[in-house]
């Protein structure tokens, strides 16, 4: 009887789509939009590609697909772009804030 088996690596894609030019071009608009823009990268997972959320000063955000963190990483600091790893970080406290506040209004 084995009470400890190895599981095996997960090697499948995942099932979410892949990054596009789309994706940069909104994160650009949103960043130029916006004052006191910060990436966070969301790492892989099984269900989708790396992320990128910016949060604007006031908590409002928007993420999107990018091909890999090295990505985000020139891309955010191509535009001045401070960028952190959301699994070292987390997220800012203004974004929760926001997202509450929106939810009070009911949208």
């Amino acid at each position: 009887m084995a009470w400890f088996r190895r599981r095996p690596e997960v090697t499948q894609p995942t099932i979410d789509r892949d990054s596009h030019a789309g994706d940069l071009q909104h994160l650009e608009r949103f960043a130029q939009a916006r004052r006191g823009v910060e990436a966070f990268i969301e790492p892989r997972t099984t269900m989708t590609q790396t992320t990128v959320m910016l949060i604007a000063h006031d908590g409002e955000w928007t993420r999107r697909r990018v091909a890999n963190p090295e990505q985000a990483r020139r891309w955010a600091n191509g535009l001045s772009i401070p960028v952190y790893d959301v699994a070292l970080m987390g997220y800012p406290q203004r974004m929760r804030d926001y997202n509450a506040r929106r939810k009070a209004e009911g949208k």
